[in-house]
């Protein structure tokens, strides 16, 4: 018989027509393509045709007679025993035609019907959409296709307006506060959603699922992170995405300025004009030692090459740590000092 599309749609043979549409909801909530994710895609839209067509066969009184009696080859090309006199009153007797050349077989043409039309009649119905006479099908062409069934896109439509896709729910966002030592480093968190989906019987429940977030080391502020379709599931609606938009925490001592990070640090006049040793603990936990060497005059600015944040599309290279000085002044001075003062930078040029 080949094909079984009895047991495609996990029904017996004597199934009524309200068991095949049952069936056939069940199925098309699991294996609709936009209901799957890109790299399970493939495997859902061959399941979903085969659905669909064992649907289409077995709704049909008069295909499900042909291939009841006579198997899908059969059934597909036309080609089989006529029909009996008791089987000329069959309810479409148009289907049934003399072949030309064999006045001894019954030519039956087999014309499959469009797995999106399916969907949308047997989901679009139940939406309140349909309206007219037409079993919903000013629904179905305005919703899920484009009106003629040819060219344009059959799904992907946005929620930007009405277009011949299926529409999207908007895209949810949350922020992901990060502290900067995170973004320095890259991490990976774990968040717990809880989503409404479709059964495999159709019916709707809560599921919790554990996302895992990936953060690149040197990722900024405002980085999105997306895992499609995970909004909540409704019928004729692809599920929006989930947003995860990166926030950076303040921290007590560095500040980020693209791929730079700025450090203010107080010196005094002394250390200004003597000098000292700077140790600051990085990002990453280092303790880096930084020698002043030079007189450092008040608003000055020391780069530290390679010591920023890591730039997250040159893998190995990092922006600049920037020292600003904030020189501190004594707020008096003693006679004596002002004396010591003049003898020791009375002769010095500036």
């Amino acid at each position: 018989m080949g094909v079984d599309y009895y047991n495609i749609l996990k029904v017996n043979r004597n199934a009524s027509e309200d068991d095949l549409k049952k069936a056939y909801k069940r199925l098309a909530m699991i294996w609709h393509p936009d209901k799957n994710p890109a790299g399970k895609r493939p495997e859902a839209e061959s399941k979903f045709k085969q659905i669909s067509e064992a649907y289409d066969v077995l709704s049909d009184p008069t295909k499900r007679q042909i291939y009841d009696l006579y198997g899908e080859e059969a059934l597909k090309s036309g080609q089989f025993p006529p029909p009996s006199s008791s089987r000329s009153a069959a309810p479409h007797p148009h289907y049934y035609h003399r072949s030309a050349n064999n006045h001894n077989a019954t030519s039956f043409r087999f014309n499959p019907r469009d797995a999106d039309d399916i969907y949308a009649e047997i989901f679009g119905s139940e939406g309140g959409g349909a309206g007219g006479s037409g079993g919903g099908r000013g629904y179905r062409d305005g919703f899920f296709r484009t009106s003629n069934g040819a060219g344009g896109p059959e799904f992907g439509g946005t929620s930007s307006g009405p277009g011949p896709g299926l529409r999207k729910a908007n895209a949810v966002e949350n922020n992901l506060a990060c502290s900067l030592e995170e973004l320095y480093k890259g991490f990976k968190k774990k968040m717990k959603i809880s989503r409404r989906i479709f059964d495999s019987a159709g019916k709707v429940r809560t599921m919790e699922e554990i996302l895992t977030i990936e953060i690149k080391p040197g990722w900024k502020k405002g980085t999105k992170i997306t895992f499609p379709e995970k909004g909540n599931q409704e019928p004729g609606v692809i599920p929006a995405d989930l947003i995860f938009v990166v926030d950076e925490k303040p921290h007590p001592l560095y500040k980020r300025d693209g791929n730079d990070l700025v450090v203010n640090q107080e010196i005094t006049l002394l250390e200004a004009l003597t000098g000292k040793t700077l140790d600051l603990t990085t990002l990453d936990g280092r303790n880096l030692m930084i020698p002043l060497t030079d007189i450092i005059k008040p608003g000055a600015e020391m780069v530290v090459p390679n010591e920023g944040m890591p730039i997250s599309k040159e893998p190995g290279r990092k922006g600049n740590l920037r020292i600003k000085f904030d020189v501190k002044y004594p707020s008096r001075l003693t006679t004596e000092q002002k004396s010591d003062l003049k003898r020791v930078l009375g002769g010095v040029s500036l």
